[in-house]
């Protein structure tokens, strides 16, 4: 019989998941919760706060009790390209609107791989803008320019 060791990276991620549940359910321990037809300002947050409690409670297990390389290092050419392009976008929806801002954030994300396409990208930058356009100014109704104002 071989003995597993324990694997560190998803035994912490998976604590560290279970510690941040926690401490939403206790901050929001206050709100009331009503029930899915009725949901109250805390039934979003605890339900979320759970869902992140399980899977801290599979990765805290899957740590425990497996060998393995566990977590992938962090690679910085994604990281950074995903931050700047959620910051492209939160910098320039307003002023730029939400048609361009939306493309911009597209086309800065796909630097996250090396495998990216430009004529794919584009297109998939131009058909998701004008789904986010429908979706959120159109059918939502949100007050979001489309355009540059």
């Amino acid at each position: 019989m071989t003995r597993s060791r324990i694997d560190v990276q998803d035994l912490l991620f998976g604590l560290f998941l279970v510690a941040v549940a926690t401490g939403t359910l206790v901050a929001t321990r206050n709100l009331t919760i009503g029930h899915a037809a009725d949901m109250g300002p805390g039934y979003m947050p605890r339900v979320v706060a759970l869902a992140l409690m399980a899977f801290g409670v599979f990765f805290t297990g899957r740590g425990l009790w497996r060998a393995g390389r566990g977590i992938a290092p962090v690679q910085l050419r994604p990281l950074l390209a995903i931050l700047a392009s959620v910051g492209v976008f939160a910098l320039t929806a307003e002023r730029l609107g939400l048609a361009i801002a939306s493309v911009a954030a597209v086309m800065l994300a796909s630097f996250a791989t090396r495998e990216g396409r430009l004529v794919e990208t584009v297109a998939f930058a131009v058909v998701l803008s004008g789904a986010a356009v429908l979706l959120f100014v159109k059918l939502l109704g949100l007050p979001i320019p489309i355009w540059p104002r």
